[in-house]
């Protein structure tokens, strides 16, 4: 058989490529109200800004179900799981949790992304892409640790008020005063959300959001993964920048935010996941 990669909802992975990998894809909650949605399950009518709008991780439950499913299904080669950044979500905690209560423990081995979407995404990707190609399992989730350690994610928001509410910002980002006259350009570091840099302008963000994604990416080539909400031509703006300043692009998803990563981040979110050397 072969080793099976499960990850989570919150990397935003195109269906053809979870498809075609045969990549797990355990789902996240979404809060609205009184209710409990399935991310990529269940139809999701949100109003982003709204305060009663929040998520929550899977349940250990859950992600031991998914393990032993995708276990069985490699006839004993073994799982990789690669979860958002346990900075930003239980999910990874839970994943080790419900693998503690697993009996065959050993054959399960979880990753952190030390991100969130398409950098939970990429990682996931490489180490499907060893596990197709026949490769045992300490292979498969070393190529996801190393695509998880050299992926920089920068991320553009009209406003932080919502990554500092559900707790997902750094309080050293309090600094910004009024947002009303700035735009925060943000970047993940070490699994957590911090401020890069504020710019004045929307037009001067966009422009420091893809110069940080061309030095990110170097002259060697990289694996780029260009994310939005709600600003579909905004991103296909910059994956064009992005294709023009750094041919050594390999590899170029373009993705909407999916529900989970969006109440947090908020309507014309962009972000850009940048992972030297790519993810093949």
């Amino acid at each position: 058989m072969a080793v099976v990669v499960v990850t989570d909802s919150s990397a935003s992975l195109p269906t053809e490529l979870t498809d075609e990998l045969a990549i797990a894809v355990v789902p996240l909650h979404v809060l609205v109200g009184d209710r409990t949605v399935r991310e990529g399950i269940d139809p999701i009518d949100i109003d982003y800004a709204a305060d009663s709008v929040t998520t929550s991780a899977a349940s250990p439950g859950e992600l031991r179900e998914v393990y032993e499913r995708a276990l069985e299904r490699s006839g004993g080669d073994g799982v990789v799981a690669v979860h958002i950044s346990r900075q930003l979500s239980g999910t990874w905690e839970a994943g080790r949790q419900a693998v503690r209560d697993m009996d065959a423990s050993d054959k399960v081995l979880l990753v952190d992304s030390l991100g969130a979407g398409l950098a939970t995404g990429l990682p996931t990707l490489a180490a499907a892409r060893r596990a197709h190609a026949g490769s045992v399992l300490d292979t498969v989730f070393e190529a996801a640790v190393a695509a998880a350690t050299r992926a920089r994610t920068f991320v553009l928001v009209n406003r932080t008020e919502q990554l500092r509410r559900g707790g997902r910002l750094s309080t050293a980002a309090s600094f910004f005063g009024s947002e009303l006259v700035t735009k925060p350009l943000l970047q993940i570091v070490e699994g957590r959300l911090e401020l890069r840099e504020k710019v004045r302008t929307r037009s001067k963000a966009y422009t420091r959001l893809v110069a940080a994604a061309v030095d990110a990416a170097g002259a060697e080539g990289a694996a780029v993964a260009v994310q939005h909400l709600g600003a579909p031509e905004a991103a296909e703006t910059i994956s064009g920048q992005l294709r023009d300043l750094s041919p050594g692009i390999g590899e170029l998803i373009v993705a909407e935010f999916g529900p989970a990563l969006a109440v947090h981040l908020g309507v014309g979110a962009i972000g850009v996941v940048v992972v030297p050397g790519g993810c093949a």
